[in-house]
């Protein structure tokens, strides 16, 4: 008799895994810094950049505690700079899904497989997010940081608010896919059986994604339908390490 709890949840990345908006989130952090007196061709700039490449994936707010320590005032005036920048630039030219990523949500939920989209921005920006992209009736559930208690990623929060929210059993139910190091940690700590490293072009690395504690890695998000429908979750397993 199989042992192999089959998956009713998927916990998916928004930015950067689901859409293909990198670019415009970074100039958002360069505008929310400048305003902050770090501009580029400094030295300063290239660590704050540096910075918010290793933070992907983390609440936005957080990313700018990091780059302005012990001064909560220019943290949540750049976090709101941000918000505005990327906001006005949504609104300028939209998003861009990432290629096969409609085929994915719809194959998933066909299978009766339960979505979440995660992310790191405010409530207020994901809103503007899901109404540019219309997914409302591919996924079920949109979360961001404040819905979960204010700890976003690399904290399991965000993940086991999704299974509370939508009734599911038991966590090795559950599967997390992001392109980040902090996606990876949310979901081992969470309990996810399968915490699956998607390889972008803007994404942590292979190695980062494995030390986070992604137990498989895939070239694409195009590739996780078949190992979320295939049964075979253990064949690819990576050991995650203990953290």
């Amino acid at each position: 008799m199989s042992d192999i709890v089959p998956i009713k949840l998927v916990c998916l990345d928004l930015a950067g895994t689901t859409v293909g908006d990198i670019a415009t989130v970074e100039r958002a952090f360069a505008e929310a810094i400048a305003t902050q007196g770090i501009v580029p061709g400094t030295g300063a700039y290239a660590r704050a950049m540096v910075h918010v490449h290793r933070s992907r994936g983390q609440p936005k707010i957080d990313v700018f505690r990091g780059i302005f320590p012990e001064n909560e005032a220019r943290a949540q005036a750049a976090n709101l700079t941000f918000e505005r920048a990327y906001e006005g630039a949504l609104e300028r030219s939209g998003l861009t899904p990432a290629p096969g990523i409609v085929e994915v949500l719809d194959k998933l939920r066909g299978s009766d497989i339960r979505l979440a989209l995660l992310t790191g921005f405010s409530r207020t920006t994901l809103g503007r997010v899901l109404g540019i992209l219309g997914w409302h009736d591919k996924i079920d559930l949109a979360i961001s940081p404040e819905d979960a208690g204010g700890r976003g990623r690399p904290w399991p929060d965000m993940v086991l608010h999704a299974v509370l929210r939508l009734g599911i059993p038991d966590v090795r139910q559950v599967a997390v896919a992001g392109d980040s190091e902090s996606h990876m940690l949310a979901g081992h700590r969470a309990g996810a059986v399968v915490v699956a490293g998607i390889l972008t072009d803007s994404g942590h690395s292979r190695d980062r994604l494995v030390g986070g504690g992604a137990t498989h890695v895939l070239p694409s998000v195009g590739a996780l339908p078949e190992l979320i429908l295939s049964g075979d979750l253990g064949g690819a397993r990576i050991p995650a390490p203990v953290r």
